[in-house]
C-alpha cells in the first residue's frame, strides 16, 4: 500500500455503489463491447462466453454519447436480443475513436522507484493520438525506426457522463467503465526530447480491451492485480492500491483542465518492471499479454515490417 504521505487528498479507491448513483452507472453490472461484423463493427453486451448486438450503434464509443439512450438500448438488447456465442477474434477496441486519450505516467509507487524518480506532487500528463490505438488481440508491427520498443500495462478508465471541473467525490458517476491498455512506448523516441509524445503515439500500436467493464462490477479497485507476461514470462505485477493518483483524483485533475466527453480515454499508468529498467525491449514473435483481475486480458505478437 501507498504511504499516507503520498496519496491524493481526495483518494477513493472503494467504489460506491447503490441506488443513490447518478449517470451511467445505474445501468448496473455490465460488460461493453464492440465486435467487427464484416465491413462494419457493432456495439456489444458482454455476457459470459455470449455477446447480444445493441442495434444502432457502431462502437462503444457512439453508445456512451447517446448517453441514457445508449445505455437503455444496451438493456433492452441485453434483455430481449438474440446472443451469440463470443468470438474474441471478432473483438475490436470498445472505443474505436475517442476525442481524447488522457495518459499519466509516474504513477506507481514501484515504477517511481525503478526509474530513479521523486514521487510526483501532480499527475504527469500527456496525450496521445485516437490513430494510436488498436485492437486487443491484434498484430502489433514494430516500428521500424526505433529499436527500443518496450511495454506497458495499465488500467484503462472510459468517461461516460463528460463534465467539466468534476469533484473526486463525483469521479465515479463520470465513469462508463475500465478497460486494459498496453502503452506500447519506444523509448528511443521517447527520449529524443523533453516531451515524451513522439515515443507513446506510434500508429496503431497501443491494444486496449477486450470489452469495458462497469465499475460496480469491478468492484475495489485495490484489491485488483495487474499482471504483463511477455512469452509467458512474468515481467509486471502489482495491485492497484499502489497507484499514486487513483481514478477519482485523475478524473477531478483532467476535468480541471479541459472539458471531459463520452468516450474518453484515461490509461493511468504503469507499474514496475517496464523493459528499459532491465534493458530487455520486445523483439519480434514476441506475445504480450495484459491482465487485469476483473476486468480482462489483451494480447498480442510483435512483429517486423
Amino acid at each position: 500500500m501507498i504511504d499516507d504521505s503520498i496519496r491524493s487528498p481526495h483518494e477513493h479507491n472503494f467504489i460506491r455503489a447503490g441506488s443513490e448513483q447518478r449517470g451511467l452507472r445505474r445501468a448496473g453490472l455490465m460488460r461493453l463491447g464492440t465486435i467487427a461484423t464484416g465491413a462494419a463493427t457493432r456495439a456489444v453486451v458482454v455476457e459470459g462466453e455470449s455477446v447480444v448486438e445493441v442495434e444502432g450503434f457502431r462502437d462503444v464509443g457512439e453508445l456512451l454519447r447517446a448517453g441514457p439512450a445508449g445505455m437503455e438500448a444496451a438493456r433492452r438488447a441485453l434483455a430481449e436480443g438474440e446472443a451469440s456465442a463470443l468470438d474474441r477474434a471478432r473483438l475490436v477496441r470498445p472505443v474505436l475513436a475517442p476525442a481524447a486519450i488522457f495518459c499519466v505516467g509516474l504513477n506507481y509507487r514501484t515504477h517511481i522507484l525503478e526509474m530513479k524518480r521523486e514521487l510526483p506532487a501532480f499527475p504527469t500528463l500527456f496525450a496521445k493520438l485516437p490513430r494510436a490505438l488498436t485492437d486487443p488481440y491484434a498484430e502489433i508491427r514494430l516500428p521500424a525506426a526505433s529499436e527500443q520498443v518496450d511495454y506497458e500495462a495499465e488500467l484503462a478508465v472510459v468517461i461516460g457522463t463528460g463534465g467539466r471541473d468534476v469533484a473526486a467525490e463525483d469521479a465515479w458517476d463520470h465513469v462508463a467503465g475500465l478497460t486494459v491498455l498496453n502503452d506500447v512506448t519506444a523509448r528511443d523516441f521517447q527520449r529524443r526530447t523533453l516531451q515524451w509524445f513522439a515515443g507513446k503515439t506510434f500508429q496503431a500500436s497501443t491494444p486496449m480491451g477486450p470489452w469495458i467493464v462497469t465499475p460496480d462490477e469491478v468492484g475495489d479497485l485495490s484489491r485488483r492485480e495487474i499482471v504483463l507476461t511477455v512469452n509467458g514470462e512474468e515481467r509486471q505485477r502489482s495491485n492497484l492500491g499502489d497507484l499514486v493518483f487513483d481514478v477519482p483524483s485523475l478524473v477531478a485533475d483532467i476535468s480541471r483542465i479541459v472539458e471531459l466527453e463520452p468516450g474518453d480515454v484515461i490509461a493511468t499508468g504503469t507499474p514496475g518492471g517496464v523493459g528499459e529498467a532491465s534493458g530487455r525491449f520486445l523483439q519480434a514473435g514476441d506475445v504480450v499479454e495484459v491482465s487485469i483481475d476483473g476486468i480482462g486480458t489483451i494480447a498480442n505478437t510483435f512483429t517486423r515490417p
